[in-house]
């Protein structure tokens, strides 16, 4: 029997949560075609997936998908350490690895556990972990169970960071972990500057590319696009994103992953992933790597409409990236702008803390390649009526 006093507590949180416009729950909707979902019966245009390149519905991917099953069936029913491996996982870390030009690749049943595993393997009670401030939720948490000292820095504050990491240069161990695209945001790490305070302060440097890969530098993500590739020591990436299924990954070299598939324990302690996910991810890496130009098609088309919003007067923060937030302020107004944008055919995610700061709740745009003429014209069509009834 649960206590009484967990009651009250419970109760008192979710009512305090509904009177903030804060209380969340699972919206309705369903897969439409393609870049469509369908929300209470109604078809809409999904700006809201992070299905960058809109690989998740391709056929080629279904049929690899198909093709594991048949092989393999449904499960990998074990953690790969004790019999959930097979052949598809060796070839995709294989190939993942010479994508990324790295020794080595492994993977995770999310990017979540992959920053988990990073952190609880490489940073302990010995370690300063130097962080913005507005990484991933998944690289907080790790950081706080590794048990090592957390610094935090305020985003993208460069010379903040160098002040901080001066004043820890004396530790035994020093780490830097960092978003290159942060996915509330949208905008860009400045990786070359962290790259240069790490090699002075001696620092191990890990960045997480999972909004990035796909997207920048032939897909293979920021730290590849700025030629920072041998600088950076762990990359970690995701398949949940722009290759358009599941799964998350780190590459480096060789020792360095050996030593963190002995010690990450979201690794160790789970069941593999199933044959399906991995005969799509491996789908979906040859197709980026074959043909990386849908990442600069979205990527031109995002600068455009990002162009568009702030015309309108709309605040589009620094976005340099594929997810373009439209910051609004109070909880409600954010509501009420996503309303009025189902209303017009689309639907965007509206985010409020504590996913992101006080008074910056938002829209948060996430482009998809396969979007058309027709489409970015009935986007700009919404915001444009957005604006003026925001402005009665």
């Amino acid at each position: 029997m649960i206590p009484k006093s967990f009651y009250r507590r419970i109760e008192g949180e979710l009512t305090e949560l509904e009177k903030s416009s804060l209380l969340r729950t699972v919206p309705e909707v369903d897969f439409g075609a393609d870049k469509e979902l369908v929300f209470k019966g109604k078809r809409l245009l999904n700006l809201a997936s992070n299905d960058y390149l809109g690989l998740s519905k391709d056929q080629s991917l279904a049929t690899a998908a198909i093709k594991a099953v048949e092989q393999y069936g449904c499960g990998s029913a074990a953690s790969r350490l004790v019999t959930g491996n097979f052949r598809l996982y060796d070839e995709l870390e294989r190939e993942l690895a010479a994508f990324k030009e790295q020794e080595d690749s492994m993977l995770f049943t999310s990017g979540y556990a992959a920053n988990l595993a990073i952190m609880d393997s490489f940073a302990g009670r010995r370690t300063v972990v130097f962080s913005d401030k507005l990484n991933h939720a998944s690289i907080l948490d790790g950081i706080r169970m590794s048990g090592a000292r957390q610094v935090r820095y305020r985003h993208n504050d460069i010379a903040h960071l160098k002040k901080r990491m001066e004043a820890s240069k004396d530790a035994d161990e020093k780490l830097l972990v960092t978003d290159t695209i942060f996915s509330m945001d949208g905008d860009l790490a400045y990786l070359e500057e962290i790259a240069d305070l790490c090699d002075f302060y001696d620092t191990m440097l890990v960045v997480d590319e999972a909004h990035a890969e796909g997207v920048f530098g032939s897909g293979k993500g920021i730290a590849h696009e700025r030629g920072l590739v041998r600088r950076v020591d762990l990359h970690m990436g995701a398949f949940s994103k722009g290759f358009g299924s599941l799964g998350g990954a780190v590459s480096g070299r060789k020792d360095l992953i050996s030593y963190l598939r002995n010690k990450g324990r979201s690794f160790v302690f789970s069941t593999a992933l199933s044959p399906a996910v991995i005969g799509a991810n491996l789908a979906a890496l040859r197709m980026v790597a074959e043909d990386p130009s849908r990442g600069d098609k979205l990527l031109h088309m995002s600068r455009d409409v990002k162009t568009y919003l702030e015309s309108c007067g709309f605040d589009c923060g620094q976005s340099e990236s594929q997810i373009i937030p439209v910051i609004l302020g109070d909880n409600e107004t954010a509501l009420t702008a996503r309303d009025r944008l189902i209303e017009a055919g689309i639907y965007a995610a509206a985010i409020r803390p504590p996913t992101v700061p006080e008074g910056t709740a938002r829209l948060r745009l996430s482009l998809r390649a396969d979007l058309t003429e027709v489409d970015l014209q009935k986007i700009k069509a919404a915001f444009g009526g957005l604006k003026a009834e925001l402005e009665k």
